[in-house]
């Protein structure tokens, strides 16, 4: 009987480093849609629509993150207007309040206390210290997300962010658009060499 239980327990250890080591290693071959690229022009015509009315923010770089793409692939870009080019692209986590128990459908909210992503366009404000490190302060600049700055929703990383696509859906934050800490100092490197305000759209549509 011993020796049953100890070979169980030898099989179960086996698979479960079996799991970590596929999750580890294993990379998916995510193919952007083109339901998704369609959104990407969307966006990116109505950020560049703002930037001609908003003289005062960064011209040349915009930030955006596709919350209709799963949280496991790329959905976060760093967008160069005048060349019309990805400078960079990686996964961003969404409010864990957004999650409505279908996987890959999110609902969104402005209401404190929600847990949820507020979809919008945002300022890039002011860098600060605070539980997760330096972070940077966001305010809402539609009716949609007007009470980010209220509800402390900033730009920040976390230790356990992961950098590369995952196979399962990464962790959430508590409504911050949260990165891991190689995108991060990519957008720190461009935010503090902003002598303008750079604008973040979050969008689903």
């Amino acid at each position: 009987m011993k020796k049953i239980i100890i070979r169980n327990l030898i099989a179960i250890v086996l698979l479960a480093a079996a799991v970590l080591l596929v999750l580890k290693f294993v990379r998916p071959q995510h193919e952007v849609s083109p339901e998704a690229k369609d959104r990407f022009n969307k966006n990116i015509q109505l950020s560049k629509a703002f930037l001609q009315d908003h003289s005062d923010f960064n011209q040349d770089v915009v930030f955006l993150a596709d919350m209709a793409i799963k949280s496991r692939y790329n959905r976060f870009y760093v967008y160069d207007v005048k060349n019309d080019s990805i400078l960079h692209k990686g996964l961003v986590a969404h409010g864990k309040g957004s999650n409505t128990g279908t996987y890959g459908e999110l609902q969104f909210s402005n209401v404190e206390g929600s847990n949820m992503t507020s979809l919008g366009n945002y300022k890039v404000g002011v860098d600060y210290v605070g539980r997760f490190g330096k972070s940077y302060k966001l305010h809402g600049l539609d009716k949609t997300n007007d009470q980010a700055f209220a509800r402390y929703v900033v730009l920040h990383t976390y230790t356990f962010m992961p950098h590369e696509e995952q196979l399962v859906p990464i962790i959430n934050s508590e409504g911050c658009p949260m990165v891991s800490n190689e995108t991060f100092k990519i957008l720190e490197k461009i935010i503090d060499n902003s002598k303008k305000s750079i604008m973040l759209r979050i969008y689903y549509k």
